[in-house]
């Protein structure tokens, strides 16, 4: 085992403890925070362009995605052992990697409206998704308790972040959550359904947007 980058699961245990489990538990528990957390990244759209002098709200970004990347780097490459990595993740790219770019590239080449509606919508659905699977007192509500959270989230950004009604709005954030649940389902060992649940809704937003002229206005 390489250097460890972790204080050897104390909170983690502390945390599951705390839910009625083991340590087990409170890992899931804490990758779902961190998870949930990706939420924020919609504050970019917030930031003044410049920053401080010539660094720029790009250049954090970009930054931040280095760091990530470079902290996955020495994981892969120089065996340093992380928390929250499952073991069919050890010889992949985590999913907090995959993550870190799916956010990325979702500020970076879709319009906000429809950038805010995916990064909020992966970033909270999913984990609740994956909970719902696990519990058999609630697994019936999958999927369509996350099926309607990503529809009000999602509308809600579409809303907020754009010039369309809400009719329409709902209308592509219904495509979205189709698009994303399904992206979320199937799992593979080398695509993570981070990356495909935050691009693909979008994807499919973007070309809803560029063929119908009611809904340019996701565009802006």
């Amino acid at each position: 085992m390489g250097r460890r980058l972790h204080r050897g699961g104390r909170f983690r245990r502390w945390l599951g403890r705390r839910l009625g489990g083991d340590e087990a538990l409170g890992d899931r528990a804490w990758r779902r925070i961190l998870h949930g957390l990706g939420g924020g990244a919609i504050a970019y759209y917030l930031l003044p362009v410049d920053l401080i002098g010539p660094f720029s709200k790009l250049d954090l970004l970009l930054a931040l995605l280095a760091g990530v990347l470079l902290l996955e780097a020495l994981r892969l490459g120089a065996g340093f052992d992380l928390p929250t990595v499952r073991p069919y993740e050890r010889r992949r790219l985590a999913s907090f990697a995959f993550f870190a770019i799916a956010l990325t590239l979702a500020l970076l080449l879709f319009p906000v409206p429809i950038g805010a509606a995916t990064i909020l919508g992966a970033s909270w659905v999913d984990p609740l998704a994956g909970e719902l699977r696990l519990s058999s007192r609630l697994r019936r509500s999958y999927p369509i308790l996350p099926g309607l959270i990503y529809l009000g989230l999602a509308t809600s950004m579409l809303v907020a972040w754009s010039p369309i009604t809400l009719a329409p709005a709902l209308a592509v954030a219904a495509g979205m959550a189709v698009v994303a649940l399904a992206a979320e389902y199937p799992k593979s060992r080398w695509i993570d359904d981070d990356l495909a649940m935050t691009l693909l809704p979008a994807l499919a937003a973007w070309g809803a947007a560029v063929a119908l002229p009611s809904l340019a206005g996701l565009l802006r």
